[in-house]
């Protein structure tokens, strides 16, 4: 199956997610997903890059879009530290808080997320959304 990718390598700046999400919708839009997949893949890819802003301590981040003909695969990378996916606490509906809930965000609204970290490497976050899956 044949794959076309676009990369960006942004410093981790808050600033930047703004110029990530519009390259998603466009892509996204591009490839022919709805409305509703295209805002659930520009949230869960904020989600995924305020998480690499907020906690990993990485000056910066590659954003690799990964375009198959049946699917965008997204991977958001960083060089800063890892952590431990596994333990992260899983949100509680009658007691949410107000941060702490990017991962579950992102697992809820992408079709397969696969999270990938450790101290020396730092994260990759891979998300896959399907064409056409739900229509």
């Amino acid at each position: 199956m044949n794959c076309e990718s676009i990369n960006i390598e942004i410093s981790s700046n808050p600033k930047f997610v703004s110029i990530v999400r519009l390259t998603a919708s466009g892509i996204a839009n591009k490839m022919g997903f709805s409305i509703e997949d295209i805002d659930d893949i520009k949230v869960s890819l904020s989600e995924a890059c305020t998480n690499v802003i907020k906690h990993t301590k990485a000056e910066k981040m590659t954003i690799s879009f990964n375009l198959f003909e049946d699917r965008l695969e997204i991977l958001v990378n960083d060089n800063g530290k890892g952590y431990d996916y596994k333990t992260l606490e899983k949100p509680r509906v009658n007691n949410l808080k107000e941060s702490g809930m990017g991962i579950f965000i992102i697992e809820s609204l992408m079709d397969e997320v696969f999270i990938n970290s450790n101290d020396n490497q730092g994260t990759t976050i891979n998300m896959i959304k399907y064409l056409g899956v739900g229509v």
